[in-house]
């Protein structure tokens, strides 16, 4: 059995999604194990639930370093994950954006979740914009980072029906589901070394055993 892999889990909220991913990691599904979680806020509520998974947490408050360049913040967040042993690192509902030198330190080695079909309706409230532009199909991405916002190249998505009387709550909760279907999936994925980049693709190794890219959900209207 190849070894598991070292987890680090950045995040500014409840943490939700980080909780699917230790979740898989507890149960065995994904080859990793968490090594450190870290917020931007010491308030976030997924600091303790990270602790209730017996994980290391870190609070880097980026109230501290207000007025100071982006880069010092983050230099402070690479140094506890190069500590802690992190090899792959995933974003889960992190609300800051990354400098360019944090994000070619981990180039090819850092996933994020967004709650769009990428690259439609990328940045903030992408369920919102979903609604407000009258999709009939929303979903999620999961998809590495790079320098540019929600744009890096994709490794999995999902797609949900947009019903005549949602709004932004009701279908970011169903989106929310299939969040915690693809995120695990794809960590698996990363750390089974099955996952090679080509550009703006992501080639899946045997991706034929489990059609990790496309999960669509069928509409419950029928």
């Amino acid at each position: 059995m190849s070894r598991k892999r070292r987890i680090g889990i950045l995040i500014s909220g409840r943490g939700s999604n980080m909780v699917s991913l230790l979740e898989g990691m507890r149960a065995g599904e994904i080859p990793g194990e968490a090594a450190l979680v870290v917020s931007n806020r010491p308030d976030a509520p997924g600091l303790a639930r990270a602790a209730s998974f017996g994980v290391p947490t870190a609070v880097v408050p980026q109230r501290e370093f207000r007025g100071r360049p982006r880069e010092e913040h983050d230099r402070t967040v690479h140094a506890k994950l190069e500590r802690a042993g992190v090899e792959f690192v995933c974003l889960a509902g992190y609300m800051r954006i990354l400098s360019p030198w944090f994000v070619a330190q981990w180039e090819g080695r850092m996933l994020n979740i967004h709650p769009a079909l990428l690259p439609s309706f990328p940045g903030l409230h992408g369920q919102r914009q979903a609604v407000e532009h009258g999709v009939r199909i929303a979903g999620c991405t999961v998809h590495f980072v790079d320098r540019e916002v929600d744009h890096g190249p994709i490794v999995a998505q999902a797609a949900v029906p947009v019903l005549p009387d949602d709004d932004e709550d009701a279908l970011a909760a169903r989106i929310l589901e299939q969040e915690h279907r693809i995120y695990p999936l794809a960590l698996r994925l990363l750390c089974e070394d099955r996952l090679r980049i080509e550009g703006r693709r992501v080639v899946v190794r045997d991706e034929e055993v489990d059609l990790p890219r496309s999960l669509v959900v069928p509409s419950p209207l029928g």
